[in-house]
């Protein structure tokens, strides 16, 4: 039966990354049986990985599947826990039944994180697992994160975050151990993509989707694709920058982005960043969207 478990923060400044791993290892161990959510990206990746070689069968990675997460994620998750053996099982979670997150408001990602969390606690008090974690870095905190607040609404352990490790050290640990996640470009649910106040719907999700995977089926590796309507802004990181602004690159994109549902394609001149919705919040809207994060 899930338990409240304290976990205490490490002096992360006066610690090298493996000493921050060897501390993270040591505290895992003590805990009975945990269960990590694991969405495919770097962090929860390398968490779920920690846990594995910390807890062995003890610990049981869970991937929860909506509208909102796409199937290369989902192929992603499953050559990962195929590579490394561990437990891992595939659940739903039905966010797009609520209203609020439907809405799209600035803390929709709490509305998403509380749906995640509340069945992650089923699953945890069905199964008797002492705690759930999730991973969330020291990076994290920098950042405006609704999902924060959920997490610690339902006593979500973030062992990533208690022993002070950022994302750079992450990705130093990973490659160290192996992982294919290593050096993965950071990612988010498809529901980021919209713009607040534009409402989720599956058909969006989904159009955002085919965009995104055109976009890879061209060899781009670091991007995302705000919708606008019918309007397709694509946002590619700085290195990539040159190859989508030549004139064959551009008509590629726009042939296939029409063909899977946009009707304009405009390229972000600003590039990737993480984020950029948030740029839309006027000063009084970031305030109120920290407060609804609780920080």
């Amino acid at each position: 039966m899930k338990e409240l478990i304290h976990i205490r923060p490490a002096d992360a400044a006066a610690q090298s990354a493996q000493e921050k791993q060897h501390l993270l290892l040591a505290r895992l161990a003590e805990i009975p049986s945990l269960i990590v959510a694991l969405s495919g990206g770097a962090d929860s990746a390398y968490l779920a990985w920690a846990a594995h070689e910390a807890l062995g069968a003890r610990a049981l990675s869970v991937t929860a599947l909506s509208p909102s997460y796409s199937a290369h994620d989902r192929a992603i998750v499953e050559q990962f826990v195929n590579k490394l053996g561990m437990r891992h099982e595939f659940i739903e979670t039905h966010e797009m039944d609520n209203p609020a997150y439907r809405a799209n408001a600035a803390d929709r990602c709490y509305f998403c994180k509380d749906e995640l969390f509340s069945a992650l606690d089923e699953l945890a008090h069905e199964r008797g697992f002492a705690a759930v974690a999730y991973g969330v870095n020291a990076d994290d905190t920098l950042d405006f994160r609704p999902g924060h607040r959920a997490a610690t609404e339902h006593q979500v352990l973030a062992p990533l975050l208690d022993v002070g490790l950022p994302k750079s050290e992450i990705r130093l640990l990973s490659q160290s151990a192996g992982l294919p996640t290593w050096d993965r470009p950071a990612s988010a649910c498809l529901a980021s993509r919209l713009p607040y106040g534009t409402e989720v719907t599956a058909e969006r999700l989904g159009l955002v989707e085919r965009g995104e995977a055109a976009l890879r089926a061209l060899g781009f590796r670091q991007f995302r694709l705000r919708l606008h309507d019918r309007l397709a802004r694509v946002e590619i990181s700085p290195e990539e920058m040159p190859r989508a602004l030549s004139p064959e690159m551009a008509a590629a994109m726009a042939d296939r982005l029409k063909a899977v549902g946009f009707t304009y394609v405009a390229l972000d001149l600003e590039g990737y960043r993480q984020g950029s919705v948030n740029e839309a919040l006027s000063p009084v809207g970031q305030r109120s969207a920290k407060a609804a994060q609780g920080t």
